[in-house]
């Protein structure tokens, strides 16, 4: 333990998140552990690069980092929604691309967030795609609560969340916080973007004093591309009983690797993002 950690691991807090390396210090990032990369890729495309993003932390497992955290805002209706960077066309090597990228809470939001695992082929990933951005239920959620009350294809509402205090599924600990599963960005497109969305306590606490997380979460809610950043399966947040024999039974959890990741520990992860395909 460091000694401005103030939040030890025995302590039950945690620093919600987490300074990162600087380019200089590459070379130590495997004994500190704090960032991780990725080896560079060549594909040709548009984009991609040495990216920098907000994650959940990856704890445990073979993932090289944490999965990203996809911005959200609540409308006035109360349906939640993700937030898309800002698109404008510049231009890169003699041709004119689009880019989407916006300042938000302090730091660079950008697609190349998500531009990995294939997901940079998929259409939503696409800066000029245009999607209302809302988040929308799945097809088969692994939760009682949301198989019970949403349709393929529903709006997440404020209202379906209003037990997350006290929710619980006999997993792990209840009163963390209540989940769903869904997509994003993919309405009418082939390629489906699987999310993770969580409201929780933990979140709604650790925004009042953090910029970042002022900025990309609301009334506690929080979301992440559900894309494990190993070998690309779909982990989950308290749907494996199995969780728990990896230390995953509070965490997000993937069974096909046994990867771990703490959704209440934000931190920035430096990666070479994948160039999206012309």
């Amino acid at each position: 333990m460091s000694a401005d950690d103030k939040y030890p691991e025995d302590s039950g807090r945690r620093r919600f998140v987490k300074g990162v390396v600087g380019g200089s210090a590459l070379a130590g990032v495997g004994a500190v552990g704090t960032v991780t990369v990725n080896s560079a890729t060549a594909s040709p495309g548009s984009g991609g690069g040495t990216t920098q993003a907000w994650a959940i932390e990856n704890t445990g497992g073979p993932a090289p980092r944490g999965m990203p955290q996809i911005p959200l805002e609540i409308d006035d209706e109360g349906y939640v929604k993700g937030i898309w960077p800002d698109v404008e066309t510049v231009n890169q090597g003699g041709r004119q691309v689009q880019v989407a990228e916006m300042d938000l809470g302090g730091s660079t939001y950008t697609s190349e967030w998500f531009q990995y695992c294939g997901v940079e082929g998929y259409q939503g990933i696409q800066p000029g795609y245009e999607s209302e951005n809302y988040f929308h239920s799945d097809s088969a959620p692994p939760y009682d609560w949301q198989s019970s009350n949403k349709e393929q294809g529903d709006r997440f509402h404020v209202d379906d969340f209003d037990d997350y205090t006290e929710w619980g599924n006999g997993i792990g600990s209840a009163g963390l916080g209540k989940p769903a599963t869904g997509t994003w960005r993919s309405q009418d497109a082939e390629d489906v973007i699987p999310i993770q969305l969580l409201r929780s306590p933990r979140i709604e606490e650790a925004a009042q004093d953090n910029e970042w997380l002022q900025a990309s979460t609301d009334q506690g809610f929080i979301a992440w591309l559900n894309k494990c950043t190993h070998f690309c399966c779909v982990p989950g947040y308290k749907q494996s009983d199995s969780a728990a024999r990896f230390g995953g039974a509070d965490g997000v959890y993937c069974q096909c690797h046994q990867s771990v990741y703490d959704p209440f520990s934000i931190v920035q992860t430096l990666f070479t993002a994948r160039p999206r395909p012309d």
